[in-house]
């Protein structure tokens, strides 16, 4: 079956009528970041903040009107909106109307224990490598374990997990997720094609990561591992807010300018009360293949000094090396390939530290629930 295309998807959409305007959603411009892949499909749709608690039956409308075209296998309409209202900030609005539009009564993560972010105040860290790695020694250690890719715009785990295929859809409404060596996993990266940047807004962002979050079908699972998006901003923020979190893992590298960057990633998790389960010094130290030497690159030691400066746990130190690199980017991660490795004991050194922690975060508490 021929893909759709944009101008069928966009002559269907002609037929949803703004309510209140009386005219099409395409004529009063109202849809944008249409983006395709493999029958899949996903849209914006642009209304007035004020108007958007209002809107679901639009919305609803618009993804019926496009699920009904040959070769459609999932549609992700999601409201949004151009400006805040007074005395509100954007991800704020934006979120309110979109969790009032899809009701008060559908559970989030309805049957996720426990849900662990992995964050990093900057990019270039090698915080995806250190998610990806601590997902599957959670995995090794007999745990039900799920992994959600919250970068949108640079999603990875497509590669990373060795995965090609796209999530199936039974109903046109859910998504079972992706599956690779015993770890569930869900990207943006399986929706879009790899080379096509995504252009979003910071209120589009927190609809389509509601969306994957609460239209996916993870089933039970004793641990949902987040690769958060690098940085502190307002998209972060809000997915701290919003996702009920266990704890929050830290990952950085030894050099000052990244544990500035990190402190302020921590700093932000504790503004919002998620509790903090230590740091991560990745990139740690070099070991010569040749001659065994080793070299502190981007220094040594920052991380724990930090943590102990922070009062929360050092967990561990992760080694430069190509191995690591090499099999993140091949789709095998060192983890799963070589489970032998010093570096890959250190992974599940690190994830045996963090599920005590998530543990006795869950005694005498119920596991983490958010009503939409």
């Amino acid at each position: 079956m021929a893909e759709v295309t944009k101008d069928q998807i966009m002559d269907a959409l002609k037929g949803v009528i703004d309510p209140d305007k009386k005219a099409d959603v395409v004529s009063l411009g109202m849809v944008s970041d249409l983006a395709i892949k493999n029958g899949h499909v996903a849209f914006a749709i642009e209304v007035e903040p004020e108007r958007g608690p209002n809107l679901e039956p639009l919305r609803k409308q618009a993804e019926e009107a496009v699920h009904a075209l040959p070769g459609v296998l999932t549609v992700s309409a999601v409201l949004t909106a151009q400006r805040a209202p007074t005395g509100r900030q954007p991800a704020e609005a934006a979120g309110h109307g979109h969790a009032q539009a899809h009701g008060q009564d559908k559970p989030l993560l309805p049957g996720v224990k426990s849900i662990i972010a992995v964050a990093s105040g900057k990019g270039g860290v090698g915080k995806s490598t250190t998610a990806v790695n601590l997902a599957l020694a959670l995995q090794s250690l007999g745990l039900k374990v799920g992994l959600f890719d919250a970068d949108i715009f640079g999603p990875s785990m497509p590669r990373m997990m060795n995965i090609k295929e796209q999530p199936i859809s039974p109903d046109g409404q859910s998504l079972l997720p992706c599956e690779n060596y015993g770890v569930k996993v869900m990207s943006m990266g399986f929706l879009v094609p790899e080379d096509s940047p995504i252009i979003w807004r910071g209120p589009m962002v927190m609809g389509a990561l509601e969306q994957m979050l609460r239209d996916v079908r993870w089933g039970e699972l004793d641990v949902l591992v987040v690769d958060m998006p690098p940085g502190t901003g307002d998209t972060q923020l809000t997915m701290s807010q919003r996702v009920p979190l266990t704890g929050a893992v830290i990952v950085s590298t030894p050099q000052d300018i990244a544990l500035l960057d990190a402190r302020k990633g921590l700093n932000m998790f504790r503004k919002v009360d998620v509790p903090v389960f230590g740091i991560i010094e990745n990139m740690s130290y070099y070991v010569c293949p040749n001659c065994g030497t080793e070299a502190h690159i981007f220094g040594h030691g920052g991380a724990k000094a930090e943590a102990e400066r922070l009062n929360t746990d050092f967990l561990g130190e992760i080694p430069l090396d190509i191995v690591i690199r090499e099999t993140s980017d091949r789709g095998e991660p060192i983890t799963v390939t070589k489970p032998n490795s010093p570096h890959a004991k250190a992974y599940r050194t690190i994830a045996e530290k963090i599920w005590g922690k998530v543990s006795a975060a869950l005694e005498g508490r119920k596991a983490p629930r958010i009503v939409m």
